[in-house]
């Protein structure tokens, strides 16, 4: 009896041990100023590398340009490839011991609990750590979302005419839009592969059956098919499961009231092998405050007139596509299926071919 007392005692102090040293090794948020972390930037040699989830550098011009400009003698080094590319290659160079980024931000969900418990992301918690929203941040401060991304249907108001534009899923089924919607592969893009889904999941396949009927057009990247409607010589209207063009004063994304669109919060994590903390906790501070429109990761900046904020919207489907992204098994079983709709991916990859270990962008 007295060793069994004394074994729970022990595990009771053992216990309490662990319990108190979770405690004391709580990461509490940044203190510092924006400029103090700046400063601290510069000393160790003013650079950060980013390997960052698109579809073609370009997209990361913005972002770069914005750092540099806040932030002079700064420089970032934004890397673009997709994040199912990306995420492989970052687990080649852990493998490999030679980890270029210091700061990686991608659209594959699920990656991030698997790397926190590898131990290869630092635990960091911004500045504004409290006012993100709480699905957002892990709460350990492994990962911190920078921004939001939100998937559905881009139509050219001037060639639409006569036709009502599209924002149900059985709107994209009207015969006066057979031979104008162009969508990216689903099956080369596991978001715009849940796109698909929730119409599936609600309408069936007949839905997909239906849609194949009016003979929309495949190509690689989500980015070409919005790029595509705006080009005043080509045949298509509308896209299927893309993101909101902001730059198009002719373009339209218009949500669905009864059907689901889908959005995600961009997940950006510092790799504990970074060889610039500072900068790369920098980027991580900017990126938050500076996010994009209309949707952002924080609770206390107010989204544009005429929206909510992301998370209210019921059928924005975020955690459903989180929980998506977690099933692998399903995801492959799904992407299988939708396979022998479309045909297998056709095209070269709208990044290039970026290797094993890119440490700046390709020249194009």
């Amino acid at each position: 009896m007295k060793k069994i007392t004394s074994k729970i005692f022990k595990s009771i102090i053992l216990m309490s041990l662990i319990a108190i040293s979770s405690i004391v090794m709580a990461i509490e948020p940044e203190t510092r100023s924006m400029q103090e972390i700046y400063q601290a930037a510069l000393k160790e040699g003013g650079i950060v590398t980013v390997y960052a989830g698109g579809d073609v550098q370009s997209q990361a011009a913005g972002i770069k340009e914005g750092f540099e400009k806040a932030f002079p003698g700064m420089k970032l080094n934004v890397i673009v490839d997709y994040s199912k590319v990306h995420d492989g290659r970052l687990d080649f160079q852990v493998a490999t011991k030679k980890i270029i980024p210091d700061v990686v931000q991608f659209q594959t969900l699920h990656d991030f609990p698997r790397w926190k418990q590898e131990g290869i992301l630092m635990n960091y918690k911004p500045i504004s750590w409290d006012k993100v929203y709480k699905d957002f941040k892990d709460p350990d401060g492994a990962w911190t979302a920078g921004l939001i991304i939100t998937f559905h249907s881009v139509s050219n108001k001037d060639k639409l005419g006569n036709i009502k534009t599209p924002k149900e899923a059985k709107d994209f089924l009207d015969p006066k839009l057979k031979g104008k919607l162009i969508s990216a592969y689903p099956n080369d893009d596991d978001a715009v592969l849940f796109w698909y889904k929730q119409n599936i999941d609600k309408y069936g396949w007949k839905w997909m059956e239906d849609l194949m009927k009016q003979n929309p057009k495949f190509v690689r990247g989500s980015h070409v098919p919005k790029n595509e409607v705006k080009d005043k010589n080509t045949q298509y209207t509308t896209t299927l499961g893309t993101s909101r063009d902001a730059s198009s004063q002719s373009s339209t994304f218009d949500l669905p009231e009864k059907d689901g669109f889908m959005a995600w919060a961009q997940r950006v994590a510092i790799l504990k092998s970074t060889k610039h903390p500072e900068s790369a906790k920098l980027y991580l501070n900017w990126l938050i405050e500076n996010q994009g429109s209309p949707w952002g990761v924080r609770t206390d900046k107010t989204p544009p007139k005429g929206y909510k904020q992301i998370w209210e919207y019921k059928n924005s489907n975020m955690k459903e596509f989180e929980n998506f992204m977690m099933d692998r098994a399903g995801v492959e079983s799904f992407k299988a299926q939708i396979r022998l709709f479309v045909g297998d991916v056709k095209g070269e990859p709208t990044p290039g071919e970026l290797g094993l270990y890119p440490d700046k962008p390709l020249s194009k």
